[in-house]
């Protein structure tokens, strides 16, 4: 994974693309129209294609390795969606979407686009904790994303999610909070909650203690 950062500029709108955030989803390349072309230079042309264009498929990004800024127009803002959403990927990383507030220190400037999008490991062995790496795949996690319990249903939807991650331990959710499983089922609702970042619990995708038996280490 590169930690390369580059900016694409453009007459109106400018797309930044972290490297180090990305896990290759493939959303943007396999958009339609010209805006990413793979093997061209460069890759990401945002005057190729609308405004709107740019921003839809800008956000489409689950990773927040893609963000756009514009300082020609004041009005071009990425804003929250109106529910926090926490998608439990098959056999890979929590997606989360929303009003987010994730609790991480570092000495490089975070992309912008992670106060509202962002893979967080779920496998335990990501070197760039807490987000994926796709370290899953090698170590081959397995896990579909079932979930069992449904929570409480929260009296709202929206409002910030804070995200902390427990050293040595879970991630700790607190905010309202629609969650789905891996085959796109609302399946877990609540305003609170930890979630298994280690990959050894027995009640995924929530901690249940073995991070302690497992060994887990993890600063952030």
């Amino acid at each position: 994974m590169s930690n390369k950062k580059v900016r694409f500029g453009g007459e109106k709108i400018d797309v930044d693309w972290d490297g180090g955030l990305c896990i290759h989803i493939g959303e943007c390349g396999d958009s339609t129209g010209d805006l990413f072309i793979g093997g061209r230079d460069p890759w990401c042309l945002p005057d190729l294609v609308s405004v709107d264009d740019v921003i839809d498929v800008v956000k489409r990004c689950p990773s927040g390795a893609l963000s756009f800024e514009s300082e020609k127009e004041d009005s071009i803002l990425e804003t929250a969606e109106t529910e926090n959403t926490v998608v439990v990927s098959y056999n890979g990383p929590y997606f989360v979407r929303g009003d987010l507030d994730i609790k991480v220190t570092t000495e490089t400037e975070l992309s912008p686009a992670l106060k509202f999008r962002a893979a967080l490991c779920r496998c335990g062995a990501s070197k760039n904790k807490p987000f994926c790496d796709n370290s899953h795949e090698s170590i081959g996690f397995k896990d579909y994303g079932a979930v069992g319990d449904k929570g409480q249903v929260p009296e709202s939807t929206g409002g910030k999610l804070s995200i902390t991650p427990v050293e040595d331990g879970p991630l700790i959710l607190s905010g309202n909070i629609l969650m789905q499983n891996g085959s796109g089922r609302v399946a877990w609702q609540g305003s609170k909650t930890a979630l298994c970042r280690c990959g050894a619990s027995k009640n995924k995708p929530f901690c249940d203690g073995s991070h302690v038996s497992a060994g887990f280490k993890s600063e952030v």
